[in-house]
């Protein structure tokens, strides 16, 4: 009985010692001799515990994307070929692989994207039989004149390009040129404002043009001739619509000044490839040149004849043509030209073809 007594007292004091290091709290009944011992019952984690679970990568904590990049950057999706980006020879904007280029008033009519590419063009130009002038009808033949030019543009960065718009050589059956070579022409062209998203872009650009060409072909005269313009383009009702304004001034008196606008409308058939275009062209003389032997006659956009008279003229033409672009990096077009207004100086009609190999 002694020892159940002092195994009693020993239990009493142990309880009241856990009791008082944890007021309280009652603490378990301790085990019984022989049996097994319980599981510990769970606690709530404290603050401290609550840490972070990692994660494999970034991209599972950040917010769902968008269709538009951060400002400045590109539309993913866009196009037939993506975007493109930076590289030691700067690739074409591949942003708007649904565009086509214009292909009428191809010295002039510059596309708005930033492109690295060369651009072959074949012209078949018609010379009216006569020119009705205030003096009466003046002679022209009639004949034929063909022109094969090659382009080049090259991206320095997605924004500024290097243009070269004019050379070639001038093959005539005409009485009014001979067969030789062009004036040379090169400048820069720099996107002012571009959105994918939206598919809309603006760019401004300025040429010189060299005189450099045969006299015998209507080219190598003056002193050389500037152009500034403007180009813009934007998705509409399902197609695509480039507009390009400009204004060619001569550097010398000899030659005429013009203002120009020309308008390129298109729509893919299907997923073909294939485009119907209908392109628009208006010709404002601004200033007369020092040249009487074609008094009120001037010779568009290959040709300054520096005429006296044309001050104040206009001409207005109309194409119709196709392209076919398989892939973002080739293009082939044809379009027929002819005047709308009754006059029409040099022009009777014009077949242009180009090819373009785009990087």
């Amino acid at each position: 009985m002694k020892s159940f007594y002092l195994a009693v007292a020993f239990s009493v004091l142990a309880a009241s010692v856990v009791m008082a290091q944890q007021p309280g709290e009652i603490p378990p009944a301790p085990p019984l001799p022989g049996a097994a011992a319980a599981a510990p019952e769970p606690t709530a984690p404290s603050a401290g515990d609550l840490t972070p679970v990692p994660t494999d990568t970034a991209d599972e904590l950040a917010p769902p994307p968008t269709d538009k990049d951060e400002p400045g950057g590109k539309c993913e999706g866009k196009g037939k070929g993506g975007c493109s980006g930076y590289a030691l020879l700067v690739p074409s904007d591949h942003c708007y692989d649904d565009f086509i280029s214009p292909i009428t008033n191809p010295m002039y009519f510059e596309d708005p994207r930033t492109l690295t590419e060369v651009r072959f063009i074949y012209m078949n130009h018609r010379i009216p039989l006569v020119a009705n002038t205030s003096a009466g009808a003046v002679p022209l033949g009639g004949d034929g004149v063909q022109v094969y030019s090659l382009q080049a543009r090259v991206a320095v960065t997605d924004r500024l390009s290097i243009i070269a718009t004019k050379d070639g050589m001038v093959i005539s059956d005409s009485v009014l040129l001979d067969d030789g070579y062009t004036d040379v022409a090169a400048g820069v062209k720099y996107n002012l404002y571009k959105d994918p998203c939206l598919q809309r872009l603006l760019s401004a650009g300025l040429t010189y043009e060299i005189p450099i060409g045969a006299h015998r072909a209507l080219q190598g005269g003056g002193e050389g001739e500037f152009n500034v313009f403007l180009s813009g383009g934007t998705e509409l009702w399902g197609g695509h619509w480039l507009s390009a304004a400009g204004y060619r001034f001569p550097a010398s008196d000899e030659e005429s000044s013009m203002f120009y606008w020309s308008n390129h409308f298109d729509k893919e058939l299907g997923n073909s490839g294939i485009y119907g275009l209908v392109e628009f062209n208006w010709f404002n003389w601004v200033k007369s040149g020092t040249n009487p032997a074609l008094n009120e006659i001037e010779g568009f956009d290959l040709i300054n004849l520096g005429s006296t008279g044309v001050a104040g003229n206009d001409i207005v033409t109309a194409a119709v043509g196709a392209k076919y672009k398989p892939n973002g990096h080739t293009e082939l077009g044809v379009a027929w030209e002819f005047p709308l207004t009754d006059r029409r100086d040099i022009m009777e009609n014009r077949l242009t073809a180009d090819i373009i190999l785009r990087y």
